[in-house]
């Protein structure tokens, strides 16, 4: 027989729980708002990603990320304080609150977004780890790498996909380790080994700290899948909607063909309702993640869309010149892709 009196008793206790989990869910949007900035934890330094310019300002794929999320929150790009982290200081930064999201090319694995008590919002670069080397070494496949030493940052995925890769198919290599990119890097031009490895878009920028880089090869195999993105706390659904849905916006806008130059003339005159939704001229989407509905136009006319902030920090207009490929849209070769905003 079923004891009604037990239900109800815990109705008051069930209801009370919700509550607390709702005030608890909007804690750090409260806290960014009421302290006036995002916190942002970036890489020390890594061109393209995260690294400061000649007069101290931060820039880069990472970094444009959180001025998104900025700008969708306070209608301003420049409400952020950025916080550089070491591979192993980055996560005990966000778990102990330090920073509200962690954009530092951090790779999304089953155990960080698992057990660290962390969320991996979504991806916003596609990639693999790759090898570099100096060209006079004639190596062009990573079976030729036997009895190679190898480079490698600390506190990466690089090191487990070292060890999955290499003794499952009898290659030897001895691995030296360092804390940084750059030192990582310096270790690879001082001749301390003979390899660097690293994701290859990190290879990109490093490359670029060589004395002369026109002397090394990143060579196209690949040993891992490595998804980039955001990282939030758990516990709080409402700021990682945010976070994610900043992303998404950036990807939708590109393909709706938003731009941070057209978006004044797309708003006052929607050429389609997906436009016009984003936007913020129909529909109340801001108003579900406690933000204003014209919060996707905000960070879009501040920040640009995905393919504008990729093209001038890591794309074309940069340095690293690094092509779409995987991350270009899905409807034109890529596999970059967006939940629709209705």
């Amino acid at each position: 027989m079923i004891n009604k009196n037990k239900f109800l008793l815990a109705l008051p206790v069930a209801v009370a729980f919700g509550a607390s989990i709702s005030s608890a869910q909007a804690a750090i949007l409260e806290d960014v708002e009421s302290r006036g900035n995002l916190n942002c934890g970036v890489n020390v330094g890594l061109s393209g990603f995260s690294s400061t310019d000649e007069n101290g300002n931060w820039q880069g794929l990472d970094v444009e990320t959180c001025r998104a999320v900025a700008a969708a929150v306070f209608n301003d790009p420049d409400k952020v304080v950025f916080t550089p982290l070491t591979a192993k200081e980055r996560f005990t930064a966000l778990q102990s609150g330090e920073i509200d999201v962690l954009s530092r090319n951090t790779t999304w694995t089953a155990t960080r977004d698992n057990s660290l008590g962390l969320n991996f919002t979504t991806t916003t670069f596609y990639d693999g780890q790759g090898f570099m080397l100096d060209k006079s070494l004639g190596i062009e496949n990573l079976e030729d790498l036997n009895g190679a030493s190898i480079c490698i940052q600390s506190g990466t995925t690089h090191e487990l996909n070292l060890a999955d890769y290499f003794p499952s198919r009898n290659i030897e290599i001895n691995t030296v380790t360092f804390d940084t990119p750059d030192q990582t890097a310096q270790g690879f031009a001082s001749g301390r080994c003979d390899v660097l490895t690293s994701d290859t878009s990190q290879l990109s920028a490093l490359r670029l700290q060589l004395p002369d880089p026109e002397s090394v090869v990143i060579l196209d195999s690949l040993i891992s899948k490595e998804p980039l993105g955001p990282v939030v706390r758990q516990g709080d659904d409402q700021w990682f909607d945010i976070v994610k849905w900043t992303i998404f916006a950036m990807i939708n806008a590109e393909e709706l063909g938003v731009t941070s130059d057209n978006v004044d003339e797309m708003k006052n005159n929607p050429p389609n309702p997906q436009v016009a939704r984003l936007l913020g001229v129909d529909g109340n989407y801001g108003e579900q993640l406690g933000l204003s509905n014209d919060w996707a136009y905000n960070l879009i006319k501040h920040v640009g869309n995905y393919g504008e902030v990729f093209k001038h920090t890591v794309g074309e207009d940069s340095p690293l010149n690094i092509n779409r490929g995987m991350n270009a849209l899905w409807n034109e070769g890529g596999i970059l892709y967006a939940p629709p905003i209705r």
